[in-house]
């Protein structure tokens, strides 16, 4: 009954995007929601920051991984996505924290938007203004 699991999974959050990553051993080609790396991130650049845990610690080609992410826009999935990705990479080989904290993949940014206030457009912005 108790199946060992063949990935390692860890979850990476950002502003509301939240992101579950699964981290597999062996030579596949990784998704997102199903579909393709260069297919959900059209940039090139973005899925170079997106594999950045993986170049940092010198394991591209050993892994390959699949994610679920929900909420937010594209840089804060794919934020959320590199933060879910360093987790499982630390999570499998603790050795490897103190690189990836050394380039910043470790913490999760806490910033969050701020809230609407009443009789505002957005949380700061009014309304436009008539003289007359």
């Amino acid at each position: 009954m108790n199946k060992k699991k063949d990935y390692i999974e860890a979850v990476g959050r950002r502003k509301s995007a939240v992101a579950r990553v699964r981290l597999y051993t062996g030579k596949s080609a990784s998704s997102i929601n199903g579909k393709p790396l260069d297919g959900y991130f059209t940039s090139e650049h973005k899925v170079h920051k997106l594999l950045k845990p993986l170049k940092v610690t010198g394991l591209e080609g050993k892994y390959y991984i699949t994610v679920q992410v929900k909420g937010g826009g594209s840089t804060g999935q794919l934020e959320a996505i590199q933060l879910g990705l360093a987790r499982a990479l630390y999570k499998n080989d603790p050795a490897l924290k103190p690189e990836l904290r050394k380039w910043g993949l470790v913490t999760r940014d806490s910033r969050m938007p701020e809230s609407k206030k009443y009789d505002r457009v957005k949380a700061r912005k009014s309304p436009q203004f008539s003289k007359r």
